[in-house]
């Protein structure tokens, strides 16, 4: 019997790596997405892509998989977003732009998402632990050190208290445990960790990763922007990898070229350096 998991798949670069990680070390994931009313809804597209690539490429010699199986359901949370006060959903004011640390970051907080989620997460894993020969199942968060100091939601301390109230809440929840292997990692180990999975599982970097989305502030195109504070993050990342990123970025002046992406951003990372 294979290891079970259920990921939270945002669609972005996080998650999705985190998906192949999952996926490198023998387990059948049963993945969730949430529609909330983001204004990023483009990430959801990316994760549905994503996962039909992957499936299409565990095809091996006789139809034999190559790697563990993916059980994708996008969940939808109507009713809620015109609720939220965030710069993340629709409705709500401008997503900021800039250095993913400043304090401006803060508007991108959405009020108690990840609670939200992790209750319904719990209750699939929980669900898939006790049906028919018990199991144990990971529920795997893909966050990681640079979420820490805006999104109080991704720390390790919200994580616990959380983990306690499902324990004392639930029959048999002790099946249930989490798996955050990024949480002390920034996004740049997060690529490395895609990329040694990606040369695992045999699959095309490039063609994973243009099936994520990063951007709070994605042009009508799906194509990413490169100044809002995770863009940054994302593309900061890439420059130390040293290779470019495979989606498409877009400005005010139509597509932007890597080179004047890279520019820009090395221009913004260079400033905050030097105001702290």
């Amino acid at each position: 019997m294979k290891k079970q998991a259920v990921l939270s798949l945002s669609g972005g670069m996080d998650s999705s790596s985190l998906l192949l990680h999952l996926l490198a070390n023998d387990y059948d994931v049963t993945a969730l997405s949430f529609d909330y009313g983001q204004k990023h809804r483009v990430e959801l597209e990316r994760a549905i892509s994503l996962v039909e690539y992957l499936n299409d490429k565990n095809c091996g010699c006789g139809g034999r998989p190559i790697y563990g199986t993916i059980n994708h359901q996008v969940i939808k949370l109507d009713g809620l977003q015109q609720l939220l006060n965030s710069a993340l959903v629709e409705g709500g004011q401008d997503v900021p732009e800039g250095h993913y640390e400043q304090d401006n970051m803060k508007e991108t907080v959405v009020p108690n998402r990840n609670k939200i989620f992790a209750s319904l997460i719990q209750a699939v894993a929980l669900s898939i632990a006790t049906r028919g020969e018990k199991q144990p199942v990971e529920i795997a968060l893909g966050v990681h050190a640079g979420d820490h100091a805006v999104y109080l939601d991704c720390r390790e301390e919200f994580r616990d208290a959380d983990m306690h109230a499902f324990r004392i809440g639930n029959w048999d929840s002790e099946l249930v445990n989490f798996y955050t292997p990024y949480l002390e990692v920034n996004k740049y180990d997060i690529l490395v960790d895609g990329l040694a999975a990606c040369e695992k599982l045999g699959l095309d970097f490039d063609e994973v990763y243009k099936r994520t989305n990063t951007s709070y502030k994605p042009f009508p195109s799906g194509n990413s922007d490169y100044k809002s504070a995770a863009s940054v993050e994302r593309v900061e990342a890439f420059i130390k990898l040293g290779r470019p990123d495979p989606v498409q970025y877009e400005d005010e002046d139509g597509l932007a070229s890597w080179d004047k992406v890279v520019a820009s951003v090395s221009k913004v990372l260079e400033d905050y350096k030097n105001k702290v």
